[in-house]
């Protein structure tokens, strides 16, 4: 076991690539929008949102390399992207060549939503599946957390402050690229390959002293159970694809992705001065990592459809709270607070158990085109939004636009209370056999 935690770790800091990269932006938009003089409109959807795009090509065609070369070569791949990315944005002259490599580390964000859920899903054992996948979201909030503190320790460094913030995700996305090398391919895999004296040596790695012809037997069960040429968008496979579409859906339309690449643009709308609105970014970053940290410990133990009540719930609140402290002119703290409030909610439902989510509801030969089409939901909404943010901000303010997402939550609370069925504890094939056959499954539970 202890095996397997290590290199569900390993594979869970492309998270950690993830997280840094979506959040390093926010460091420096302000400074980009007055360096190139971009309108809202060209600065939100070329220079924010190009990485955004990027990741929703990552998205669609993730699965492509995560099927065809397999989850550890992908992951070493998305390493190099974001190398590359975080390189040249560095030292980019003008917003289309920035917006080029920012769109290049974009592939990688989108690529790593399939290739490592996929992975830890497929080396981890049902009962600890949860958290092991959870250790993807916490890598997540980590690297926002380490880029918020990033970008206000380099706030000072002159007037190209921006190129540093940008240019540090080098160090990191090159100690990653080196740790794949140390993980073994996906057991699962390579038993979808035909390649079962590699899986069988992997599986023996991961449970020493065990029989795992069993393991093997039902993999390969659940294999030839499916005819050629099948996808997701089969009939059969109607459930996981609409909860896959739902769950990445209601993600994105609680406004989080807006909320942290606009933090401390919210905060200076908020009345907080440029560097108090740094700071608050800070605890943003700290307030999502504890709470993660709790749902990663719950959801295993309670499972994913009782941390997505609990989310549900604290983002009605929360959101709610924020639209009024704009519609009511509330200065000070208060909009930070009720926003911490807010991040603390999605740490513990939904950042928790997207990813855990749609790594569980495919079948084996299908989870990375499933999670491609999840991961390619939530992106394209997640591209879409942020770069919407100044314009809406200007026009219609903040107060509408928090009050919409908070409306869409009561949306989401519905999904889970009627569709969203529980999937702890339960093997993968087990779970292909009860979401397939949908008339044969129990949502109550």
């Amino acid at each position: 076991m202890k095996k397997i935690v290590v290199w569900s770790l390993i594979a869970s800091l492309a998270g950690f690539l993830f997280g840094f990269d979506t959040v390093v932006i926010s460091g420096a938009d302000k400074k980009l929008q007055s360096l190139w003089n971009s309108s809202d409109a060209f600065h939100g959807t070329v220079v924010m949102g190009m990485a955004l795009w990027g990741t929703v090509f990552g998205a669609i065609f993730g699965g492509i390399p995560t099927n065809k070369i397999g989850r550890k070569n992908t992951l070493l791949w998305i390493g190099i992207l974001f190398f590359i990315s975080a390189i040249g944005s560095a030292f980019a002259n003008d917003p289309i060549v920035f917006a080029v490599f920012r769109f290049i580390g974009g592939l990688g964000v989108g690529a790593s939503t399939i290739a490592a859920p996929a992975y830890i899903s497929e080396i981890a054992p049902a009962k600890d599946r949860g958290k092991l996948v959870a250790f993807y979201q916490f890598n997540i909030v980590l690297g926002i957390l380490i880029a918020f503190l990033s970008n206000y320790l380099l706030r000072n460094t002159g007037e190209n402050s921006w190129r540093w913030m940008m240019g540090v995700q080098a160090i990191p996305s090159f100690i990653y690229a080196l740790f794949i090398f140390m993980i073994p391919k996906s057991p699962r895999w390579l038993l979808s390959k035909s390649r079962n004296e590699e899986a069988r040596s992997v599986l023996q790695r991961m449970y020493p002293g065990d029989d795992v012809e069993k393991l093997i037997s039902e993999i390969h069960l659940d294999n030839n159970s499916v005819t050629a040429n099948e996808n997701i968008f089969l009939k059969k496979y109607r459930t996981p694809l609409i909860l896959a579409f739902f769950i990445a859906f209601f993600n994105q339309l609680s406004g989080i992705n807006a909320f942290l690449y606009y933090s401390p643009r919210i905060f200076q709308e908020a009345g907080l001065g440029e560097s108090t609105a740094l700071l608050s970014s800070i605890g943003i970053g700290a307030t999502n990592l504890v709470f993660t940290l709790i749902g990663v410990f719950l959801i295993d133990k309670l499972g994913r459809k009782v941390l997505m009540y609990i989310g549900s719930v604290g983002y009605i609140i929360s959101l709610s709270l924020v639209a009024m402290a704009f519609f009511l002119h509330w200065q000070g703290m208060a909009v930070p607070i009720f926003l911490f409030l807010f991040i603390a909610s999605h740490a513990i439902g939904q950042g928790a158990v997207i990813w855990v989510f749609i790594s569980e509801i495919f079948p084996n030969h299908l989870r990375a085109s499933g999670q491609a089409f999840g991961s390619t939901t939530h992106w394209i909404l997640a591209a879409i939004i942020p770069s919407l943010i100044p314009f809406l901000f200007s026009t219609i303010g903040p107060g509408v636009v928090f009050l919409f997402f908070a409306i869409m939550m009561v949306f989401q609370l519905l999904f889970v209370a009627v569709l969203m069925p529980e999937t702890k504890g339960i093997s993968l094939e087990e779970l292909s056999k009860k979401l397939i056959k949908k008339e044969n499954y129990d949502y109550s539970n």
